[in-house]
C-alpha cells in the first residue's frame, strides 16, 4: 500500500498544473494538487475525448430556471480524466466502454473521510481532500451528488451533495471543503438481501457504478482540486 500511495503522490505533483503558492487567499490549501475543470456548455461535443492527460469534462449547461443532468462516472485508480464528454459512450482510462453515455474520472477511494466502513481491500486507495469553487459568468449554479447502483439495479444517491457550494456570486470565489460531498456516498440501500443504511466511501460497501450526477442551473464552470494528505 506505501508503494501506491508514493506512486499517487507522484502523479498528483507530476499532474498539477498549478504551481505550489502559499497563501493564495483563495480558501484552498497551499501546495501540490490535482486540477479538473468540469466545463458546462449548451452545445454537446461530439469528439472523442479520451486522452486521459486532460484535466476537463464537459458537461450540459442547462439555464438557470431549467437544470441539465449529466452523469461523471467514476472509477478507482489515479487521478485521471479517462473519458472528458459527458455526451457519448463512457470509456475507462483502458478504452473499454463502461456505460452508454457519460464522462469517467479515475480517482483513489479515500481512507480519510468519515464512514462507517473502510476502503474494499485491493482497492487503490489514498488520503486526500477535495475543493470546489464555481467559477464563470455570475448567476449560474450546480450541484454534485455522489450516486451507485446496488445488487438490485436500484440507483442510490447520496444525502449529501454539494447544494449551495457551486453557485457562482458576483466578484472572487473561494474553495469550499466537498470531501465527503464527492468521496463518500450515505444512504439506504440492499446488501446480500438487506437493507443497509450507512455511509460508504467509493467502492465499497457492494455498491457498483459510481458516478458523480451533476445537476446543472447554467454554471459554466466548475473547478474541483484533489490534495494528498501528509
Amino acid at each position: 500500500m506505501k508503494k501506491a500511495l508514493c506512486g499517487l503522490a507522484a502523479l498528483l505533483i507530476a499532474a498539477s498544473t498549478t504551481p505550489v503558492l502559499p497563501g493564495v487567499g483563495n480558501g484552498a490549501p497551499s501546495g501540490a494538487h490535482y486540477d479538473l475543470n468540469i466545463i458546462g456548455v449548451a452545445n454537446p461535443k461530439t469528439s472523442p475525448m479520451t486522452d486521459s492527460g486532460r484535466h476537463t469534462i464537459f458537461v450540459g449547461l442547462g439555464q438557470t430556471d431549467t437544470k441539465v443532468t449529466s452523469k461523471i462516472y467514476l472509477i478507482p485508480g489515479s487521478f485521471a480524466v479517462c473519458d472528458g464528454n459527458a455526451f457519448d459512450p463512457a470509456f475507462d482510462c483502458l478504452g473499454a466502454q463502461i456505460q452508454g453515455q457519460g464522462a469517467v474520472f479515475q480517482l483513489p477511494c479515500n481512507t480519510s473521510a468519515p464512514s462507517d466502513i473502510t476502503c474494499g481491500m485491493g482497492t487503490v486507495s489514498a488520503s486526500y481532500t477535495v475543493w470546489a469553487r464555481a467559477l464563470g459568468q455570475p448567476g449560474g449554479s450546480a450541484v454534485i451528488t455522489t450516486c451507485g447502483t446496488d445488487e438490485t439495479g436500484t440507483v442510490v444517491c447520496s444525502s449529501s451533495n454539494t447544494l449551495n457550494v457551486l453557485t457562482r456570486h458576483p466578484g472572487k470565489e473561494s474553495f469550499t471543503n466537498v470531501t465527503n460531498e464527492l468521496t463518500t456516498l450515505t444512504g439506504c440501500y440492499v446488501q446480500n438481501g438487506t437493507t443497509i443504511c450507512q455511509t460508504v466511501p467509493l467502492f465499497s460497501g457492494g455498491l457498483q457504478d459510481f458516478f458523480w450526477q451533476y445537476d446543472n442551473n447554467h454554471l459554466k464552470l466548475a473547478q474541483l482540486r484533489f490534495y494528498l494528505n501528509p
